[in-house]
């Protein structure tokens, strides 16, 4: 199988991408437009070929839940987790494997191979996970899915909250959480991180935390996990979810914090959209935006990328899979609009998520990496963003797994006073 006339990120011209067996053995430039056709040729049509779409944050145990059995009518974090400790009390295995694989539907329409999801283990039947681990088995020609064993009413302050923390780890989750900010006391907090990284360590998994998910500028378990990362050489493997207390940290803490950061090496998540909803609600005016310094992370040369989060839960009642349009609001919050933002914005959900997921060698436009690609109705970063572009193939392994048919949309307009014939203006567009 080969692709023809496809544009490739930070590259100039038009390359042909062949691959055999789900594998890529070749890519090639062309000196102008292929003519090809046939079974075994895909004709780009000059679009923006690249690697597939990574939602490194999302908690599909609890997608297309919210109302039930109330609403988040503050709309602020903590209501969130009361509304989904109602709404916990009656999961079953089957709700939450039909809830996950209909939200993966709406995931692979958008060009999302790679999802890493968040799962409550703070249940003593350990619903969600036993339900969540055969969905990632059924999936798996579609998504990779990485499963984070998360303890969402805290390790210390939940009763057996340890024990269940290990046992969800010895079932086959992929990755060790924690929620430190939201653990009764600091020194409990603090005891969380400790122990979720030695768990880490002792079953060899990777580790992504809801940390300082809060304006509390006081919050500060942040600089306990750089320090347990750096500490124990684990930084790459290490995540901070959420960090939205740095945006109430002042000036001062945070030039030091940010020398302990970059020495760690952990990587970054934000949720733009969840957070600009939950956080600042206790403020009157001025409101913060209550997001993490993304900007300033990324431009220190650290790793950070943007993730949904939520669909239609108790946190965040709206979202449809699309995680470009997340990219879009996170780009406006974070005052990330300028030319050379906007030139490899594409980074923030597609090649940084992929290193927070430690994906290594599945992920990649390059020879003897996975056939595994999306192309997009544009010619590179500004163009998706600008025109919010959707994806209209995904192609997994060498197999095709989603094609978005074009509709055609007729716009009957007078071009000008004096010309009174109507003229009739096709436009492309993805649905």
């Amino acid at each position: 199988m080969k692709v023809i006339n496809a544009t490739l990120r930070k590259k100039t011209g038009l390359f042909t991408i062949s691959y055999h067996n789900g594998v890529i053995d070749a890519i090639e430039p062309q000196a102008g437009l292929l003519t090809l056709e046939g079974a075994d040729v895909i004709n780009a049509k000059q679009q923006l070929l690249m690697s597939p779409l990574v939602d490194p944050h999302i908690h599909l145990d609890a997608v297309l839940t919210a109302g039930e059995p109330e609403w988040n009518m503050s709309g602020t974090l903590f209501e969130g987790i009361e509304r989904w400790a109602q709404r916990k009390a009656s999961i079953t295995f089957e709700d939450t494997k039909q809830r996950a694989k209909q939200t993966i539907d709406m995931l692979v329409a958008h060009g999302i191979q790679h999802v890493r999801t968040h799962v409550d283990i703070t249940d003593p039947q350990l619903t969600g996970l036993q339900a969540m681990l055969e969905v990632k088995n059924e999936v798996k020609d579609v998504v990779n899915l990485q499963i984070v064993a998360f303890p969402q009413e805290g390790i210390e302050s939940y009763k057996n909250g340890r024990e269940l923390l290990e046992k969800a780890l010895q079932m086959g989750a992929d990755v060790v959480g924690g929620i430190p900010h939201f653990e009764y006391t600091r020194d409990k907090g603090v005891s969380s991180v400790h122990y979720l990284m030695d768990l880490a360590e002792k079953y060899n998994v990777l580790v992504d935390v809801h940390c300082d998910e809060i304006d509390d500028p006081n919050s500060r378990f942040l600089e306990v996990l750089a320090d347990e990362a750096l500490v124990r050489n684990m930084g790459e493997r290490v995540t901070a979810s959420h960090t939205t207390a740095m945006g109430s940290y002042d000036n001062a803490y945070c030039y030091k914090l940010f020398r302990l950061l970059k020495r760690s090496k952990i990587n970054f998540i934000s949720c733009p959209t969840e957070s600009i909803h939950l956080q600042g609600r206790f403020d009157s005016y001025p409101k913060r935006r209550g997001l993490t310094r993304v900007a300033e992370i990324d431009r220190a040369g650290m790793n950070i990328c943007f993730a949904q989060d939520s669909i239609r839960d108790p946190w965040y009642p709206v979202g449809n899979g699309n995680i470009l349009r997340i990219l879009d609001a996170g780009l406006h919050i974070c005052h990330m609009l300028g030319y050379e933002d906007l030139q490899h914005c594409l980074d923030l959900i597609s090649d940084n998520s992929a290193k927070t997921m430690c994906l290594g060698e599945q992920y990649g436009i390059e020879v003897g990496k996975p056939a595994s690609f999306i192309l997009f109705n544009a010619k590179n970063d500004y163009e998706v963003v600008a025109n919010q572009a959707k994806a209209v193939l995904s192609v997994r392994h060498g197999n095709i797994i989603m094609q978005r048919q074009e509709d055609q949309v007729q716009l009957l307009s007078v071009t000008t006073p004096a010309q009174q014939d109507v003229a009739t203006t096709r436009l492309a567009i993805g649905v």
